[in-house]
Order: structure tokens, then C-alpha cells, then sequence
């Protein structure tokens, strides 16, 4: 090793790193490809913080860094890869008063302005009890942005049941970073920003992303961007130290988690994957992030079939499915052209059944011919078949709650844990493995069924060994899918509960959402790709007879933009309605067409919840911008959105649903790049539009 100065340069960033022998090693400097590196401040923010017991912070306080272990940290060898395709840093260092190495690794992708990164903790001899260990850190943000803290704002997002994906952006001194006098405290601010999900739902309670924006008056444009790539609990925390600021990114913690893992030669450990990006624009953060995803998504030839999944239960069977009320839905759905009739929640049930679920074989009762008939039937429509199953749990009153070993099940502090009325399967125990084997098996061996709707509707606290309970569902996950390459698994957690990049890499589809009014889905739908890609957003689309003819056409819309997931009694609606239905699914069609390499984009900024207009865009590769604009209840007669890419262009705007303007009226104004709509009457009401820049020469 030598000169004090690491620089890591892809097609699509550079990086450079401090690695001198007197201190820990840092990032200091990450810009898009073509911008100039810097050498950052003399004392940066340690690329790992580390705390064992018995080797905590100085001082002392909340925040995760000024770990002792990462100050004693001195680099030992840094390597580089010369692999276009897989491009790849290493930098591991050591702490002599521990033993312990850490080694910090980062990949990278073609020409995505991001890499991933994770951080391994080994010994050389001995037990240590790790209780916290950053995946990432770094203050290269002020080095790159020119500015300072006042300046700098987190751009988040709080997740819940029914009310996911509400984006906010908050200056840091708003949210935690107090500004004290740092000089005549002769200490460095204790105050942090924290962003953290506690629970088994790892998007429960926040989205593990952020962006970090730099204000607009600064000289040069910056917006860092970040996800935690974890299926359980993790934070992100923001903070200052005597001269600069930081970021933080992590899994679980002691602190927050009741998370500790025991280092041992021969037994080292992993933290969490996290992906970090970089750009000039909130918008651009996005991007690359939509980028980053898919370069790092583990995509099968199954997963690019795309099909138009009916789902029974939303505003439509509610979890009471019976051969009677199934078959004319699938009549229905196959006349309005589904590609996968999902049976939802209820199939396995004679009665109550919340706190009964385990053993996933059909009901008798519902089912006078049996589930193979019903499901023969989908198939003689010309459809894939699909069940609903919450393979994790086994109910409380289960025969299976009994029957399993204890130790197929979850425990804390030697009790089996217990939460809204079910068990959790503990996915390190072989036998809770052979147990979900068996029902699959069964459920696509024998019934032939290539889709699950698979749920996670019970969220549990922390308990010991959850990351490693955790990491063995991911390789579950995995297995089912190598032993079955044709079947398809929606990720769902009462909704958008687990949406995490770790399921979200390797299952076909997301739920976005429970919620079962539509004007309340429209702002989760429009938001839904700054979250998930959006060939992955399953967003559901329920009309229902009883509607308006604009409600009706909202809901429709609220599919169009990502992955329409169709529900509502089609059977028992109008001539003319299931001719709008119809239309709707073209209007999708076309999407899909472009939707694995499009782009999203938010002509109105990231949606908030409860936003009067609401707008999503799909930029494809050709130049072509689908963009579906709301217009919710309070939102004025009209509203400009600026659409940049277009400015100086004469432009074609075209109603792809519905495929009249009906009420709604538009205008372009070409020298500034605006697109002015009008609903032109009440509202909720919505539009899908394709926009393309007009051909030289076409008459006007």
C-alpha cells in the first residue's frame, strides 16, 4: 500500500478513498463519471464505525459514531478488480488493541452512478461480542456538495399499513441536528437524525432509502442517495462532528434492536448490503437508484412474461373465495383479458381461520368438486393459476402448533413467541423448512399453480438470532425458486410492509398497498417507484359497478403506471363498463411494452399524502413520456408541470386512458417545457397521457 490516497473510477462514478497509515480509512470524494474528485478534510468521517462490548464510544452518547474500534482502525491493503462486468473495491484494515479486521467491500454495475457495499468483521483470536457495525459511512457529501448542515435536507419517506410510501423532505436542523457552538463546547455535537424500522416488517414504519439534497442555491447541484438492502430491522442516521457531518447506514443494532453477534476465528461476520448513489437532482437520485436495482435484481426468464394478474379479494371476495362466487369472476376476468387468476385469502378455510393457518390444504366445504376443479378452470380460460398463502405462520389453535418440533418455531428469551394470534416459523430450523417445502410441492407439484400471493401479516419485535432467521427465508426463497424456475411470487406484508430491496431482488411482484379506497391508493400508486421498480409495483385497480364513471376510470389509472393488479365483480358490471376495463388493460399493455427500461419521474416532485394533484411519469428509451396525472378532491381547475426533457420541442400529447379528454383539457408551452392540464369538472378524476415529441414536417 502506498500514498495516502485510494481512487476507484467505473463508468459510471468515482471514488476516492483516504487510506493513509495514521488514521481509519474514509471516503472522501464520490462524484458522477467526468466530475472532478477532491481531496476532502484532514479528518474525515471513518469509512466503519465499530463497537464491541467492552469497546464502546468516546465520547459517549446515542449516535453510532466515535466508536473507539473505528478510530483505532488503520488500513492493512486496498485492491481494485479490472472486471468491466463486475467492478469491484476492497479495503480491509485492523485494529491492533482487538484483533479484529474489517474489510469493506464494494460493487458496482456498468455505468450506474452507485455501488453496493457491506462491511466484514473478522478475529484473529478470541470472542467478541459485536453489538453494532456500520455498512457504510462517510461525510464525502460536504467535500462534493460545497456546502454545510444548514444547507443539506433528507428527503424520506414514513411507511405504514394502508398509508404507505408518504415522502417528505426536511431540512436536517428540522429533524434533530441542533445547532449548538462547537467551538466553545470543545466537543462535537451529540444530536443525530435517525430513520430506523424495529420490527420482522422491515418497511413498517420507514422506507430504508433516503436522499440527502444539497439546496438549490448552492454552486454546484448534489443529492446522495441511498437504500439498506435488508428483509428485518436497520437505521440510517445523519449527524455532525466537531467540523463536518456524516452518514450512516446500518442493519440492526443492539441499541435499537437487542442485536449483538459474536465474532470468533473462524466464525466472521457480514453486515447488511446497502447501495449508495450519487446525482445532481432528487429526480436524477431516483434514476440512478431505478438503475441500481435492476442491476443487482436477480431476474428469471419467468419474471419477463409480465403477465395481468386478477386478484379476488380486494373491494371483491374479501378472503370468502367458494367454487359459486370463483367461477364466474374467472369467466369475467379471462373475457377482460387476464394473464393469472390469483384465488386470494380463504381457500384453506371451513371457518375462522386467523388464528387456525398452517397446514395450507384446500376446504371441503368451499369447494364441493374441489380446488383442482376450480383451478382446472382457470387454466381452460386460457390463464395461469395463483394462490394466496402466508407460508411463515402457523396459527396459535393450529393442530400444527403441536404436531411442528419447538424448535421449528421462534423464540425469545426460551419462550415461543406469540403475535396476533400465530407462531413465526423459525427458517433456520430444518424442520420448518421441510414443513414450507412440503406445501409447495404440493401446491404446484399436484395443483399446478405458478403464482403465490405470498403475505406476511404478522409482525413480530426483536428476538435473538432475527438477522440470521431472516437471511434463511432469503434462502428459502431462493431454493423454491431454482426448484421451480416457472413460478411467480408476489411479495406482500399486509401490503407494502416488507418491501425491502433484499425481497424485492429476487420476488417477481410488490403489493403496494391495503388500501381500499381508491383516491387513497392514487398518491401510494403515483409514489410507488421511488420505492420498488416499476415493473414490480403491484398496484391494484378495483372498480366496482357502483361507481362513477370518473371514480371508476380513477381506479383503472391507479393501475396503469406499474403492475396492474386487477380485482373488483367484473361479472356484474355494465356492457359499457367492462368495455372501459377493457381499455384500461390496453392502456397497460402498451406500458409494458417499455416498462423494464423506463425511468420514473415526478413532474409535481414526490407525492405527498395528501397532495390535491398527483403525477407519475414513465420515461421510455424512444423519448416517449406516459405520464398519469390525479386531480384528487381540493385540487384547483388546472395545474403546470414542467417537462424539461421536452423543453424547446413541439410535442404530441395523446389520452392513452381513457382515450377521450372528456372534461379534461391540455396545452403545451413548448420555449418553457410546461404541460398545462385542466380536469375541467368535480373531482377525483384521473388521465393516462402519451407524450412524444412531434415528427419534422407533420401537419399540425
Amino acid at each position: 500500500m502506498s500514498g495516502a490516497f485510494a481512487d476507484w473510477v467505473t463508468p459510471g462514478f468515482s471514488a476516492r478513498f483516504r487510506i493513509g497509515d495514521d488514521q481509519p480509512a474514509a471516503l472522501v470524494s464520490f462524484v458522477p463519471a467526468g466530475g472532478a474528485l477532491a481531496d476532502g478534510p484532514d479528518d474525515p468521517q471513518p469509512l466503519v464505525e465499530l463497537t464491541t462490548i467492552g469497546h464502546g464510544r468516546f465520547p459517549g452518547g446515542f449516535r453510532h459514531v466515535d466508536s473507539t474500534i473505528g478510530a483505532r482502525l488503520r488500513p492493512v491493503s486496498w485492491r481494485v478488480s479490472d472486471d468491466a462486468t463486475d467492478p469491484w473495491f476492497r479495503i480491509v484494515q485492523a485494529d491492533a488493541a482487538t484483533g479484529l479486521q474489517v474489510e469493506s467491500v464494494f460493487r458496482a454495475r456498468a455505468d450506474v452512478a452507485a455501488f453496493q457495499t457491506w462491511t466484514e468483521v473478522s478475529a484473529d483470536d478470541g470472542e467478541h461480542v459485536v453489538d453494532f457495525v456500520s455498512s457504510f459511512a462517510t461525510g464525502a457529501f460536504l467535500t462534493d456538495s460545497g456546502v454545510g448542515v444548514d444547507d443539506l435536507a433528507l428527503v424520506h419517506a414514513d411507511n405504514d399499513w394502508a398509508a404507505e410510501s408518504r415522502w417528505r423532505t426536511d431540512p436536517l436542523r428540522s429533524i434533530g441536528l441542533a445547532r449548538i457552538d462547537r467551538e466553545a463546547q470543545h466537543h462535537p455535537p451529540r444530536s443525530r437524525a435517525v430513520v430506523q424500522n424495529r420490527g420482522s416488517w422491515s418497511t413498517g414504519e420507514a422506507l430504508p432509502i433516503g436522499v440527502l439534497q444539497a439546496d438549490g442555491a448552492v454552486p454546484t447541484p448534489y443529492a446522495l442517495v441511498w437504500q439498506i438492502e435488508h428483509n428485518g430491522p436497520w437505521l440510517y442516521e445523519l449527524g455532525e462532528t466537531r467540523r463536518h457531518a456524516y452518514v450512516l447506514l446500518s442493519g440492526p443494532t443492539d441499541q435499537e434492536h437487542q442485536w449483538t453477534a459474536v465474532v470468533a476465528p473462524g466464525q466472521p461476520f457480514v453486515s447488511v448490503p446497502v447501495s449508495v448513489g450519487i446525482a445532481g437532482s432528487v429526480g436524477g437520485a431516483f434514476e440512478v437508484l431505478t438503475a441500481q436495482r435492476r442491476a443487482f435484481r436477480h431476474v428469471r426468464e419467468a419474471d419477463r412474461a409480465l403477465p395481468l394478474v386478477f386478484n379476488d379479494y380486494m373491494n371483491t371476495l374479501m378472503g370468502d373465495p367458494t367454487t359459486e362466487k370463483l367461477l364466474p369472476l374467472i369467466d369475467a376476468a379471462a373475457d377482460a383479458g387476464a394473464d393469472l387468476f390469483c384465488i386470494d385469502a380463504g381457500w384453506y378455510a371451513e371457518g375462522h381461520w386467523w388464528d387456525t393457518v398452517g397446514a395450507w390444504e384446500e376446504a371441503a366445504s368451499r369447494f364441493p368438486t374441489g380446488l383442482g376443479a376450480v383451478i382446472d378452470h382457470v387454466r381452460s380460460r386460457g390463464m395461469q393459476a395463483g394462490l394466496w398463502l402466508e407460508p411463515e405462520v402457523i396459527g396459535i389453535h393450529s393442530p400444527l402448533a403441536v404436531d411442528l418440533p419447538e424448535d421449528a418455531f421462534v423464540h425469545n428469551h426460551g419462550v415461543r413467541v406469540a403475535e396476533h394470534g400465530r407462531h413465526l416459523l423459525d427458517l433456520r430450523s430444518p424442520e420448518a423448512r421441510a414443513h414450507l417445502d412440503a406445501v409447495v410441492d404440493r401446491l404446484v407439484g399436484e395443483l399446478g399453480v405458478t403464482f403465490f400471493k405470498m403475505d406476511n401479516n404478522t409482525m413480530t419485535g426483536p428476538f435473538a438470532g432475527m438477522l440470521d432467521h431472516q437471511r434463511a427465508l432469503l434462502d428459502w426463497l431462493d431454493d423454491v425458486q431454482a426448484r421451480y424456475p416457472s413460478l411467480l411470487i408476489e411479495n406482500c406484508a399486509s401490503g407494502a410492509m416488507r418491501a425491502d430491496s433484499a425481497m424485492l431482488s429476487r420476488l417477481h411482484m410488490q403489493s403496494t398497498s391495503d388500501q381500499q379506497d381508491p383516491v387513497l391508493s392514487a398518491s401510494i400508486a403515483a409514489a410507488a417507484p421511488a420505492a420498488m421498480l416499476p415493473e414490480q409495483a403491484g398496484n391494484w385497480a378495483y372498480p366496482a359497478p357502483s361507481m362513477s364513471s370518473d371514480l371508476f376510470e380513477l381506479s383503472l389509472v391507479n393501475g396503469v403506471l406499474g403492475r396492474m393488479y386487477l380485482s373488483g365483480y367484473l361479472n356484474s358490471m355494465s356492457t359499457s363498463q367492462r368495455a372501459v376495463v377493457r381499455s384500461a388493460i390496453e392502456a397497460h399493455r402498451t406500458v409494458l411494452e417499455v416498462i423494464e427500461s423506463s425511468v420514473p419521474v415526478w413532474p409535481l416532485g414526490l407525492p405527498a399524502w395528501e397532495d390535491p394533484w398527483l403525477a407519475l411519469g414513465l420515461r421510455a428509451t424512444s423519448g416517449e413520456l406516459y405520464l398519469s396525472v390525479w386531480a384528487l378532491p381540493g385540487a384547483g381547475s388546472s395545474v403546470s408541470m414542467p417537462l424539461s426533457g421536452f423543453a424547446g420541442q413541439e410535442v404530441v400529447v395523446e389520452p392513452l386512458f381513457p382515450t377521450v379528454l372528456g372534461s379534461w383539457s391540455v396545452s403545451w408551452e413548448a420555449s418553457a417545457g410546461v404541460l398545462h392540464v385542466g380536469h375541467g369538472g368535480a373531482t377525483p378524476t384521473a388521465r393516462v397521457f402519451r407524450i412524444r415529441p412531434e415528427e419534422a414536417g407533420a401537419e399540425h
